[in-house]
């Protein structure tokens, strides 16, 4: 299957020109620990399994409380509302809940042809008696309607009094305050810790919500997190029992919830500060332990180019901006016929539904053998069958988060050629004239890119995983907006008020300007080359037009906060490396770790700490899983933005791609490789062509070809003849 190249999305320059060494980056999923970090800064951990004792032990007594108390001064005013009769009776009503009597029939007001009436006696009663509810029944004649009123002892478990569905409750009211009788001394959303490993964030909370019996739209959080790691993430529901939700735990299976409370507010997306990252690098090869050291602290003090990473474009062999670049120039059809075509590389199942689907044009039978994941392709049939040949609405019919994810991506697209153009023809020294800025002194970072976190896996897998919706790029986008921004003047060159980590570029819409050089030029011309115009619109849909989206900001480098790294020598590769939010719960530790060095930076520390040579192993093995020769791994921890990419950071310290599928190969099949590097030193290959190459002529092979070489050539066996063509990753020539 051919997978999406990072230079085909613009994606082709570093911040660095040191050598790259090899790494395999997510051998396991636990290689990937991704901690949330909130708006105050707080790294989310799981620390708690357990619910707190008080909050059903609270409510006993709130009940009771309710039940013994005086209502005198409640029943004066209901009398002036509703008058002396149906005050008495209501008075009576409450003596009898009062004394324990059990089945209590409901008390019917009398009859009242004034509906304004009958709404306040509704809410008053909902103010000032919260264990009673009420509804209306028809009264003697057919002008008249009557308020029943019943007790609501709360605990029905979705059926009786309170179930939605009509044949459970018989005649009895639906109460839609909530699941049951809420206590007042709880706030309405129960806030937890969410900790998944080798699941997405909507495939977790869409199994707890199954148990829970609760659809997964009853949930609140402030972003999607990668599938294949171990991630923890706040999480809200809408009036939900701790004690419910933490006796699932015994449950699920790479799934644990814990740390409750209850706030008054459910989590909206983008209400967080960004992510805390720990990222274990196995397998590390390089030419010596000094080229991991100098890219290790180059990475903590220099940081990367800001990309969007490959997840934002799709896993699958129709990327993500090809069908946005469809969609923007109104091509209906051709998007829908992009979504639903036979796909290379695809499982053999879905190929063949796929292939159904093109010969036959049977709806019918293919939504009965189309998987359900594949969201946007079953509403896109659903909706062709009511609706034949409205490729439009068909395209409407995908959820909205879905759909615009496309057109996203596509601005994704543009941001990351402009933002390599950047720092090919300017370098990454210093800001020139033309290059926007946030004004200084006016606090404007809220109006970039409010959108899901790092999203390792944002891309849905084309539409085929419906788990990471929601990185989308919702702006927030003040009216002050254009005056926050600005392009460097002569004057500001001369004043040295800006610096390079200054440098913002705009995700294209209506209401950003463009760089005043040549970059701004490379937005529209790159456009108009795919027949799209980033000023006109060619067709009225204004969900599908540039035109009509705000746009935004995003900085175009990025530096790692709180960033420390550190080597570890392991024997096993079945063995985690780092110790998850559940392995401290359970006191576990991992593998011994022998720990030979370590750095770290931060706003007071820029320089690395010296420690022991590490000598990286020589001897290849014939696997990873069960060889016992001492390997290296490289740990990374630091912190980005929510709208940053973990992986494009990787990916400025390795100079090799981030795609999965290259790093599964580089997974198996690395070990071969390095038969041939280890036997086929520097002096006996031309590389006097390679840009980059300046090692001396004794060292070995840089690793930085390794990967190269690995994906040019399928037979180890050939290596040898073609090591001496291998092609090395692509750098951007040094600026003067």
């Amino acid at each position: 299957m051919k997978t999406l190249d990072e230079v085909e999305v613009g994606i082709f320059c570093y911040i660095s020109q040191l050598p790259g060494f090899s790494g395999v980056l997510k051998q396991r999923y636990s290689d990937f620990v991704v901690n949330e970090v909130d708006l105050e800064g707080n790294v989310i951990h799981l620390t708690n399994l357990e619910a707190p004792a008080e909050i059903a032990e609270e409510k006993k007594t709130k009940m009771s409380d309710q039940l013994n108390r005086s209502y005198d001064t409640e029943l004066e005013l209901f009398k002036s509302l509703a008058g002396d009769s149906d005050a008495d009776c209501l008075k009576a009503f409450l003596n009898q809940i009062s004394s324990g009597v059990k089945d209590i029939s409901p008390l019917v007001l009398l009859p009242s042809s004034d509906k304004s009436h009958r709404t306040a006696v509704h809410n008053f009663v909902k103010e000032h008696f919260t264990f009673l509810v009420t509804d209306t029944v028809d009264g003697p004649d057919t002008s008249s309607k009557c308020i029943r009123v019943w007790f609501n002892a709360g605990g029905n478990n979705g059926k009786g009094r309170n179930s939605r569905k009509r044949k459970d409750r018989a005649d009895k009211p639906y109460d839609n305050r909530g699941s049951d009788n809420w206590p007042d001394h709880l706030d309405k959303f129960l806030r937890f810790h969410l900790y998944k490993e080798n699941k997405d964030t909507q495939e977790a909370l869409g199994l707890i919500g199954k148990m829970l019996g609760i659809q997964p739209r009853s949930f609140g959080f402030a972003g999607t997190k990668d599938k294949r790691a171990v991630s923890t993430q706040r999480v809200t529901v809408f009036k939900q029992r701790a004690s419910k939700l933490a006796a699932l735990n015994d449950r699920l299976f790479g799934i644990k919830v814990g740390d409750f409370c209850h706030v008054k507010e459910g989590l909206l997306l983008g209400q967080l500060y960004g992510n805390r990252f720990t990222v274990t690098l196995r397998s590390i090869v390089a030419d010596s332990a000094d080229t991991i050291k100098a890219s290790a602290d180059a990475l903590g003090k220099h940081g990367f180019i800001n990309y969007f990473g490959l997840q934002r474009f799709g896993s699958g062999s129709v990327p993500t901006h090809l069908i946005g670049a469809t969609l923007l120039r109104g091509e209906w059809r051709n998007a829908v016929d992009m979504l639903l075509d036979p796909r290379e590389g695809e499982k053999d199942p879905i190929k063949k539904v796929r292939e159904y689907y093109k010969e036959s044009s049977d709806i019918d039978g293919t939504l009965k053998q189309l998987p359900r994941h594949l969201v946007a392709e079953r509403a896109i049939l659903q909706c062709m069958k009511k609706c034949p040949g409205n490729y439009l609405q068909a395209l409407k019919a995908i959820p909205r988060t879905l759909r615009m994810m496309y057109v996203h991506s596509y601005q994704s697209y543009l941001w990351n050629h402009a933002a390599s153009t950047r720092v090919q023809k300017y370098g990454i020294d210093q800001v020139v004239l033309g290059d926007l800025v946030y004004c200084k002194g006016e606090h404007t970072e809220k109006v970039t890119a409010i959108h899901n976190s790092e999203c390792e896996d944002d891309s849905c897998n084309d539409t085929n995983e419906c788990g990471q919706l929601d990185d989308l790029f919702e702006t927030v986008f003040p009216e002050e907006i254009s005056n926050s921004v600005k392009a460097i003047g002569e004057e500001d060159l001369v004043a040295g008020n800006y610096k390079i980590e200054d440098v913002i570029l705009p995700m294209p819409g209506s209401r950003v300007i463009y760089p005043l050089n040549e970059i701004g030029k490379i937005f529209h011309d790159l456009a108009k080359k795919d027949g799209i115009s980033l000023t006109e619109s060619v067709h009225s849909v204004k969900e599908f037009s540039i035109t009509s989206m705000t746009g935004g900001y995003r900085r175009v480098f990025q530096k790692p906060m709180d960033f420390e790294w550190e080597l570890l020598k392991y024997t096993d590769g079945d063995i985690p490396l780092v110790e998850t939010d559940l392995d401290i719960i359970a006191n576990s530790r991992p593998a011994t770790i022998v720990r030979k060095e370590a750095s770290s930076f931060s706003s007071n520390n820029s320089k690395a700490e010296d420690g022991d040579r590490v000598e990286v192993a020589q001897k290849p093995t014939d696997g990873f899983s069960n060889a016992k020769e001492a390997k290296m791994a490289l740990q990374l921890s630091f912190t980005l933005p929510s709208s940053c990419y973990a992986t494009m950071a990787i990916r400025e310290l390795l100079k090799t791609s981030t795609s999965v599928a290259f790093h599964k190969t580089l997974n198996q099949r690395l070990p071969q490789l390095l038969v041939g590097v280890s036997e086929y030193t520097r002096q006996n290959i031309n590389i006097k062509h390679m840009p980059g190459a300046s090692l001396s002529r004794n060292s070995s092979l840089p690793s930085l070809y390794i990967p190269q070489i690995l994906r040019l050539h399928g037979d180890s066996g050939l290596l040898l003849q073609q090591i001496k063509v291998a092609v090395p990753v692509r750098r951007f020539p040094a600026t003067s």
